[in-house]
């Protein structure tokens, strides 16, 4: 059976754009989109191409936003 690797997931609506995760992201995969959520805020994606799942994008959020799954 194929084991599949853990990646990040962010939730926009609860993200503040501080940027943190982009920031920490030792492979680049977290940017900052184009779209506002909700709250007026450009939030940030993930690129599960490049994500890892190492868990430093959920480790630096304040809000909350991200998920490892």
């Amino acid at each position: 059976m194929a084991q599949t690797m853990s990646k990040a997931r962010v939730n926009v609506q609860l993200c503040k754009a501080c940027l943190r995760c982009l920031a920490h992201c030792p492979k680049h995969a977290v940017f900052q989109l184009e779209q506002l959520n909700r709250k007026g805020y450009k939030t940030v994606g993930v690129n599960e191409e490049k994500c890892s799942g190492c868990g430093i994008c959920y480790t630096v959020c304040p809000d909350y936003c991200f998920e490892i799954r």
